[in-house]
């Protein structure tokens, strides 16, 4: 099950979930409301951040690359 933290494997299954996403232009609603939605994402929906978001985002754009 992923959390909040495990940003590498969430932007991974981003990546897979939504390829014609370009995540440098997403906003940061849009993303907490799709890491909400993963399968296998199981935490607290109010214990992100914007760091925590940041930090998916960042992975999400190396992953695209």
């Amino acid at each position: 099950m992923l959390k909040w933290n495990d940003s590498l494997e969430i932007a991974i299954q981003l990546c897979d979930k939504f390829p014609e996403i370009d995540p440098q232009y997403i906003r940061f609603t849009d993303l907490h409301q799709w890491i909400c939605e993963l399968d296998d994402f199981n935490d607290k929906p109010d214990s992100s951040n914007e760091k925590i978001l940041e930090a998916i985002q960042m992975a999400w754009i190396e992953e695209k690359e």
